[in-house]
């Protein structure tokens, strides 16, 4: 048989996905892939019931339906603190995934380098090796996920062609403060350089952080490729709904990347997404409401049980240190997937390694999510309490 490509044999499957295939198969509750397990709005799940028939179902507009583009950049225009157009500076892609994929294949050339801070989602790593460039890691320091700034000028200095930030930051649940943001985007401008931002989880930001998109700062729009999507704004992650913005030349790149990887996304879903892309703002509002609230739920949870944990400034992520559970002769030698694969079987609740966001040897740590009914979250917590009796 003839040999597979090298890049291939360079990074995993997605431990991500397969911890939750894990978790399926003993019915653990699944914190690990990061999903809701309750409805998309009822405003837009009758907006999909109409499609259903109405349509359309062929193919929209390869970029993007125009009714789709034209309310994505009516939304997004107030955090760009600009217009948008939505037939030259929008693409819509099949999900986040690919909106990034996209992004790095538009601006990258085989052996240039990608700054990539760490933790980090772990598609980025295997993107930048997809597009032919080499990630350059930056270390997010635990347990405040700090940076010094002096590294990502060396990276610049190294040629690194972009940076990737994402913000709020999956897995540790960062904000990049607008101080953080602005010495960023000077070093892009000063070295020429793009700044790829990854802005999923946006709208879930806890006070007293706030947003800041890196596209609304001063001179970065035209140095600035955001990704974004629909996913966790509306609960649907499953419609695979995203969007690349950008300045018109890298978008019209992008347009001829996105169309020969997947043509486009699916015309029906964008039509009943754009009930949601049109909600006031109190939706949003809202949102940061609910989630404020699972967040305390879910924090308070693991104080009971005596968990260390960090504090999310954004995201639905959850950093647990679990050292003093490798300390013991039981789990002596276990790695943090084996300590997580025990979880599933024993605890029953999946998590994500840490090791799987972390260039860095980081082994103690592993990620949960709260994304869930206040009754998932509360039984996940009674099952987490099964720890302590282990």
């Amino acid at each position: 048989m003839p040999k597979l490509s090298n890049r291939v044999q360079t990074f995993t499957d997605s431990v991500i996905r397969r911890m939750t295939r894990i978790s399926d198969e003993y019915g653990a509750i699944n914190l690990s892939q990061g999903f809701p397990d309750f409805d998309p709005p009822k405003e837009i799940l009758d907006a999909l019931a109409k499609a259903a028939y109405a349509g359309p179902h062929q193919y929209s507009v390869t970029y993007g339906a125009e009714n789709f583009r034209a309310a994505l950049a009516k939304k997004q225009a107030k955090s760009f603190a600009r217009e948008i157009n939505p037939d030259t500076e929008i693409v819509v892609t099949c999900g986040g995934t690919e909106a990034m994929m996209c992004a790095m294949m538009t601006i990258c050339n085989p052996g240039d380098k990608v700054m990539v801070f760490s933790p980090f989602y772990e598609n980025y790593g295997a993107d930048a090796i997809l597009s032919g460039a080499e990630p350059i890691y930056i270390p997010l320091v635990p347990p405040t996920y700090n940076f010094d700034i002096r590294l990502v000028e060396d990276g610049f200095r190294q040629g690194a062609k972009a940076i990737i930030v994402c913000n709020p930051s999956n897995p540790c649940g960062k904000v990049f403060t607008r101080e953080e943001l602005l010495a960023i985007g000077k070093l892009a401008l000063k070295y020429d350089a793009f700044v790829v931002t990854d802005e999923v989880y946006e709208h879930m930001v806890y006070a007293p952080n706030k947003h800041i998109s890196m596209a609304s700062l001063p001179g970065m729009y035209e140095h600035t490729i955001t990704c974004n999507s629909l996913s966790k704004t509306y609960s649907i992650t499953g419609w695979r709904l995203g969007y690349l913005i950008g300045p018109a030349d890298v978008i019209e790149g992008a347009k001829k990347v996105h169309d020969f990887l997947t043509v486009g996304a699916a015309a029906p879903l964008q039509e009943a997404a754009v009930t949601g892309l049109e909600f006031p703002e109190s939706y949003y509002d809202d949102l940061l409401t609910l989630y404020t609230k699972k967040r305390q739920r879910f924090l308070d949870g693991l104080d009971r049980i005596g968990l260390k944990h960090n504090v999310p400034q954004g995201t639905y992520f959850i950093m647990v240190d679990i050292q003093e559970f490798l300390d013991q002769p039981k789990f002596q030698g276990y790695t943090d997937l084996e300590f997580c694969e025990w979880m599933i079987k024993n605890i029953g609740v999946a998590a994500v390694p840490g090791s799987s966001f972390f260039r860095e040897k980081v082994n103690h740590l592993i990620r949960l999510h709260f994304a869930r009914s206040e009754e998932t979250i509360d039984e996940a917590i009674r099952r987490l309490s099964k720890l302590r009796e282990n």
